[in-house]
């Protein structure tokens, strides 16, 4: 029996309606627009897509949205200047800094700049500690978003052995420490495998809930999954294929074919994870907003 399909476009559509609806509450009882300012340093053409996606989703929401584009040779004091400007700014309750930068910048340390109240990126060391230590924080989207996968596919993390496959500090470790949490959606058991791990088949195998996040084509494959475990493909990867106009075609990290037919739910790739990080982008700008006007 194939395996059932956890849809992320449409649970994310669910999401932005409620945040939509936050918005718009915030803006009749106080009078604030949420505001989000997005900088792109270089010409990166995927952080490009990025940029302009979610610009894109600030406008349909009714946010108010800045794109504040700099040249690949702009300086670290440059970069930095800007984001003092926009953390000085009250009508921007959000400011994301679109990685990867040119390498003679120096990335962490711009993300710091960013005032912890307006990181809705969730990058900032000081909301990742508060993410450690179980306290209220801004989280990273894409691991707000598989977290909001689950609960809303009606997936209980409570107790369940959870496999993260990837420990970026993008999506494996917070989600790691987001899915251990004492909340609803959190509770589970986790283990964080990555490329040093030995008999990694023999780990994922066990998992009730197993998420690949290691940016590796159909790395996992239909033998490391457990019958009837529920999947989470976080991957985007271009592979060549002859038959696409474009020239190629979107695969995860998991083999998609072979998982489906263990597995007891799986998210597609695309239009599984992908969806839930701009929708969690958004929900994190409206709490955001609505901490700063209070």
């Amino acid at each position: 029996m194939a395996a059932r399909i956890i849809d992320g476009k449409a649970i994310a559509e669910a999401v932005i309606a409620e945040v939509k609806e936050k918005a718009q509450q915030l803006l009749e009882t106080r009078g604030v627009r949420p505001g989000l300012a997005v900088i792109m340093v270089g010409d990166n053409p995927a952080s490009a897509v990025y940029v302009r996606n979610k610009a894109k989703k600030c406008e349909e929401m009714g946010f108010l949205s800045q794109v504040h584009r700099l040249d690949g040779s702009a300086s670290q004091d440059e970069v930095a200047a800007l984001i003092e400007r926009l953390n000085r700014d009250a009508h921007l309750h959000g400011i994301l800094l679109q990685m990867p930068v040119p390498k003679h910048l120096d990335g962490a340390a711009l993300q710091e700049a960013i005032l912890p109240a307006k990181d809705v990126d969730g990058f900032h060391p000081v909301n990742m500690g508060r993410l450690a230590l179980g306290l209220s924080a801004f989280v990273p989207c894409t691991p707000l978003g598989v977290r909001e996968l689950l609960i809303r596919s009606g997936v209980d993390p409570s107790g369940k052995i959870t496999v993260i496959v990837g420990r970026s500090n993008i999506v494996g470790r917070p989600l790691a420490l987001l899915l251990m949490r004492k909340e609803r959606g959190g509770d589970a058991t986790v283990c964080v495998c990555h490329s040093r791990t030995p008999n990694l088949g023999n780990l994922t195998r066990q998992a009730d809930i197993l998420v690949a996040a290691i940016g590796s084509p159909q790395f996992i494959k239909g033998g490391m999954i457990k019958p009837g475990a529920v999947v989470i493909d976080v991957g985007i990867n271009r592979v060549e294929d002859s038959t696409k106009k474009s020239g190629y075609r979107l695969v995860g990290d998991v083999d998609y074919e072979a998982a489906s037919e263990i597995a007891e739910a799986i998210t597609p790739v695309p239009g599984g994870v992908g969806p839930m990080t701009i929708a969690m982008l958004m929900h994190n700008t409206v709490a955001a907003a609505w901490a700063q006007s209070s």
